[in-house]
């Protein structure tokens, strides 16, 4: 190639090697050591809400971006047919109570029967000891001549028949003692029927309180998942709620620093998007085994290297004095104070203020 054709391609190279410096050297070199640090994105505790029973979605009274409290209705369930089931189960419950009296009355009644046999037992061994009375009375008249055998023989059989009268009286007590127990047992299972009764009625009426879908936790709905009108079955989520009181960055750091993170060790998050501000925040998790960088490290050197997971979260007081800023999905880097011996750098100082 002449050398008059070198010339502009060196030029170039020498403007594009220029160029890249500068702009390295224009970038921010970091606190220096002591300090490590790692990319993320801000996150934050997303819950479900979903139905616990399959129907349909009566209304919805949230809009996606409002803000919720602990125990707000954010939509409703149809419940015409949890009402019906709920008056079905009352009629359950005023059946199986008219039961119950008729099982007391048959005890009742029983008992009675019971009382009056006892009764009749008594009368019957008052005549046998007046047979047996008179029978020893015979025996001696027989004895001596004062009285026929024909007496005598009537005696007899009038003490037999009084024992047997007895007996007769003795068995009927005891059917009347079964009797008894076979009512007690019909009222014992009649209670019962009520008990099963009045446990259905609670459980539907705890259905009815769960078709009213509440926020779990104070929020911001993130998606409205589902549209009035749909059928969902159990389960079927209908919200997501962002809980901006537990909000987070999730970022990886070498296994060299991880030995050094402490939990609760400060962080500074800087958002690619204010990058002049430093958000405080403190070391809640450190992984206890390494594992692979995320794909999105670029480098097959870098991918090699085994990494700690570290999350730190923001103070809670300073999100809620904030939660109109709060945003979710943002990019930034998160910086550790391994040494806390070591004074943030100035670039790090600004900090983010409750309000």
């Amino acid at each position: 190639m002449p050398k008059k054709k070198w010339i502009p391609l060196l030029a170039a190279i020498v403007l594009i090697a220029a160029g890249i410096w500068v702009w390295k050297a224009s970038q921010p070199a970091g606190p220096g050591e002591g300090f490590v640090s790692g990319n993320g994105r801000i996150e934050a505790t997303e819950v479900d809400v979903a139905t616990k029973q399959a129907g349909r979605v009566d209304e919805l009274l949230v809009q996606e971006g409002d803000f919720v409290t602990v125990g707000q209705v954010l939509a409703r369930m149809q419940i015409d047919t949890l009402n019906a089931q709920a008056r079905e189960a009352q009629a359950m419950v005023q059946q199986a109570l008219t039961s119950v009296a008729q099982a007391q009355a048959q005890v009742a009644a029983r008992q009675g029967e019971r009382a009056a046999a006892q009764a009749q037992v008594v009368q019957r061994e008052s005549e046998l000891d007046a047979a047996r009375r008179r029978l020893t009375r015979s025996e001696i008249l027989a004895k001596e001549g004062a009285s026929s055998m024909q007496e005598l023989d009537d005696d007899r059989a009038r003490a037999r028949n009084a024992q047997a009268a007895v007996d007769a009286a003795s068995a009927q007590v005891a059917a009347s003692d079964a009797a008894v127990r076979a009512a007690e047992a019909s009222r014992v299972g009649a209670e019962a029927s009520v008990k099963a009764a009045q446990a259905t009625v609670e459980r539907i009426h705890a259905d009815l309180t769960d078709s009213e879908l509440k926020a779990p936790r104070a929020g911001r709905i993130q998606f409205r998942l589902a549209q009035a009108g749909e059928v969902l079955g159990a389960g079927g989520k209908v919200l997501n709620l962002v809980d901006l009181s537990d909000v987070y960055m999730t970022f990886f750091v070498p296994e060299s620093a991880a030995g050094r993170i402490a939990l609760g060790a400060e962080v500074r998050i800087v958002l690619d998007v204010a990058p002049q501000i430093a958000i405080p925040a403190r070391v809640s998790f450190v992984a206890d085994t390494a594992q692979f960088t995320p794909k999105t490290v670029e480098t097959a050197s870098e991918r090699q290297k085994l990494m700690f997971r570290v999350r730190a979260r923001i103070d809670e007081a300073l999100l809620k004095s904030r939660l109109d800023q709060v945003k979710t999905g943002l990019p930034g880097v998160a910086w550790i104070r391994l040494d806390d011996a070591q004074p943030w750098p100035p670039e790090l100082s600004q900090l983010v203020q409750v309000k």
